[in-house]
């Protein structure tokens, strides 16, 4: 059965998120991701998993300004040296707390510059992050977002992603495959899983509609998981969704509860 790992950007909302560490391993967890830790120091975030036996699976790379609604520079056009102070800083933190991939945010496309362009700087940018998280011993993900959710989101499709991962040509660069963002743009869930899976370092999931746990909308976890068992992925899967109601009550779906 796929080994999951718990989002505290989106779980354990009922507690601050430096109590969702212990929230996350009470409930049985062994593994979390978040969005970003930047915002607290490194060493505080390394007591924390440690002090709940628990190992840091994925964060992003800084992804510009996210209050004011960016999502993600790395196809920007002249913003290439604060994507790379980000690459410096994501590798720093990683480092510290021991988490062996980084996800690089695409970002939405930037009014008045041409999808050709904007491709060009998410290569460029990529081979950069890929090179020095490769001298790290780290991987780099990237991941396809719906533009529902995102609209003008630059990676949104599967292929897409692995077109550009192709032009890239980096040994440590892969796909994260958010079940989620997948579903709502191409379907296809277990069939695109079976063929790409050489290529899928990570995944995440939440039912549709609703983006809550499985079982709240259209998905057959059951089924899914099943079809993942067999292809032998052995990754982590994020439980990146929002609770319909409290996070612990809402666990019933996990295998073997």
């Amino acid at each position: 059965m796929p080994k999951f790992a718990a989002n505290l950007t989106m779980l354990f909302n009922e507690v601050p998120f430096l109590d969702r560490f212990a929230a996350a391993a009470a409930a049985g967890f062994s593994g979390v991701e978040y969005l970003f830790p930047y915002e607290w120091p490194a060493d505080e975030l390394a007591a924390r998993l440690a002090d709940n036996g628990l190992v840091q699976v994925l964060h992003n790379l800084p992804p510009g300004d996210w209050a004011a609604g960016e999502r993600g520079i790395a196809c920007h056009p002249g913003r290439i040296a604060e994507f790379r102070a980000g690459v410096a800083r994501g590798i720093e933190y990683a480092t510290r707390l021991g988490c062996p991939r980084l996800n690089c945010l695409a970002g939405i496309l930037p009014q008045g510059v041409s999808r050709e362009a904007a491709e060009a700087v998410f290569i460029e940018n990529l081979a950069y992050a890929a090179a020095e998280l490769g001298r790290a011993g780290l991987r780099l993900l990237v991941e396809p977002i719906n533009t529902y959710d995102i609209p003008g989101f630059f990676l949104s499709r599967s292929d897409q992603a692995i077109r550009i991962m192709d032009a890239v040509g980096a040994g440590n660069l892969y796909l994260q495959y958010d079940i989620y963002h997948a579903q709502r743009m191409e379907g296809e869930l277990a069939a695109t899983i079976a063929r790409l899976l050489p290529r899928i370092d990570h995944m995440q999931l939440a039912d549709n509609p609703g983006r809550h746990e499985p079982g709240s909308g259209e998905i057959h976890f059951p089924f899914l998981f099943g079809e993942i068992d067999r292809l032998g992925y052995d990754g982590w899967i994020g439980c990146e969704y929002r609770p319909a109601g409290d996070t612990v009550a809402g666990l019933g779906w996990l295998p073997g509860r």
